[in-house]
């Protein structure tokens, strides 16, 4: 068969094979089919400075050599086993050292599996049901992630909006919805249903900030109303910081999920907590009636292992976290000094590690004020970005390691066209 190399050609091919043409995960308008450092290739041979890293875990860039020596010496040595494997345990170790929740971890493939399997192990330790969840919040694909994430209509609070087909109303019927940044409403929620098993959040909402005291005030209500935190870090573990969000913010949930960074560019993700509340994956501690029963086939494989921990080594490295603090003001700087030269109302939203712009003079504080003024200002932003050379999500803008000042030059020509053509909306 002739290798195409086009990217039409790729997207033909994907049409005939693929739902909607794609994998479900981003435009599937763009073929990638190389990355090495902070670039990536379309498979029509245009570079970009890639700001979408794989939707974060490449923090050290593509093809980081120490993370590919570490994999290439682990493949003749067996890529999984379904069993306990030297690798994986040290994994868990690593991140029992560096989380604050984690005493024990649970591996599984996936950050919405981790988020999954959160939800469940806090229902089995509390013997409740119902979770509160905030609107606009991200975690997976289960049925309860799929609650309110995204809804076309906005809804009265708690009642839960499905995202998707295929999800009984049953499942809806356990979910609150409530908005992010506001502790009045999750209280008058805790009063309300003593029923809530747990509350899981981000603890940086997609890229909006939690306001000063929310999360230590989550953390108070949960104790005051005997519920668990769940803190999920699939996006802001080892990003934030290397303790993560936990480590930034000075919060530690009863249970976490991480995930993209910890699996090195691989699949791999976790779950952990306190040994008490892990427990119930050990059917030998805690009876038939309260055992959690989880078994993956790639869950902790070697591979993954062994390019998390090589990552990690990397990020404990003096300096690391200072420098992608740096760089994320750097580019965050450069777009708010272009959009204010052309008089364009915006809020630059999230962490130097993990942002993005509205356009918008509002404050940002939840999903419902999450948007810009003037929707087509996002759609002609990206795109200009696009043309000028820079690869990003629609959404978010994840800096790595990996960049050069090459790269910000780049960037930031990019950025100064974007709001010209921005302020000619």
């Amino acid at each position: 068969m002739q290798k195409l190399h086009t990217q039409a050609e790729w997207i033909e091919r994907a049409a005939r094979v693929l739902p909607a043409a794609g994998f479900g995960n981003f435009d599937p308008g763009t073929i990638i089919t190389r990355g090495e450092g902070s670039r990536v290739w379309d498979a029509d041979g245009r570079e970009f400075v890639d700001y979408l890293i794989g939707s974060g875990p490449m923090l050290l860039g593509h093809g980081h050599a120490e993370v590919i020596e570490a994999v290439l010496q682990q493949l003749p040595n067996g890529m999984t086993f379904f069993a306990n494997n030297d690798k994986g345990i040290e994994l868990a170790e690593a991140i029992v050292e560096a989380v604050p929740a984690c005493q024990q971890v649970r591996f599984v493939a996936s950050g919405g599996e981790a988020d999954m399997y959160a939800i469940r192990l806090a229902r089995a330790h509390t013997g409740k049901n119902k979770i509160l969840k905030f609107e606009g919040g991200y975690h997976g694909m289960s049925a309860e992630a799929q609650m309110s994430l995204a809804p076309s209509r906005m809804q009265n609070f708690p009642t839960a909006l499905p995202d998707s087909a295929g999800i009984p109303q049953s499942v809806a019927d356990e979910m609150l919805i409530a908005p992010y940044n506001d502790l009045a409403a999750v209280e008058a929620l805790l009063i309300e249903h003593s029923d809530i098993a747990a509350i899981i959040a981000e603890p940086l909402q997609r890229i909006i900030p939690a306001a000063p005291g929310f999360l230590q005030g989550l953390r108070a209500l949960c104790d005051k109303y005997h519920v668990l935190l769940i803190f999920d870090e699939i996006v802001t573990g080892f990003r934030l910081a290397y303790g993560g969000a936990q480590e930034r913010y000075g919060v530690v949930p009863d249970i976490c999920t991480l995930g993209k960074i910890i699996g090195g560019g691989f699949a791999l993700a976790a779950v952990g907590a306190t040994a008490d509340i892990m427990a119930h994956f050990d059917k030998s501690r805690v009876g038939a009636e309260q055992w959690l029963m989880q078994l993956g086939t790639l869950s902790g494989n070697p591979v993954a292992a062994v390019a998390g921990l090589k990552t990690m080594e990397v990020l404990r490295r003096p300096g690391q976290y200072d420098r992608l603090r740096a760089l994320g003001q750097t580019l965050m700087d450069m777009q708010s000094a272009a959009l204010s030269r052309e008089g364009i109302a915006h809020q630059i939203c999230g962490d130097p590690t993990l942002f993005d712009i509205y356009f918008t003079a509002q404050s940002v504080l939840d999903y419902r004020s999450a948007k810009h003024d003037t929707p087509t200002m996002g759609a002609v932003w990206n795109s200009k970005l696009r043309e000028g050379g820079v690869f990003k999500s629609p959404s978010k803008l994840y800096p790595s390691l990996a960049l050069t000042d090459e790269d910000l030059g780049i960037t930031q020509m990019a950025i100064d066209a974007a709001a010209v053509a921005v302020a000619g909306i």
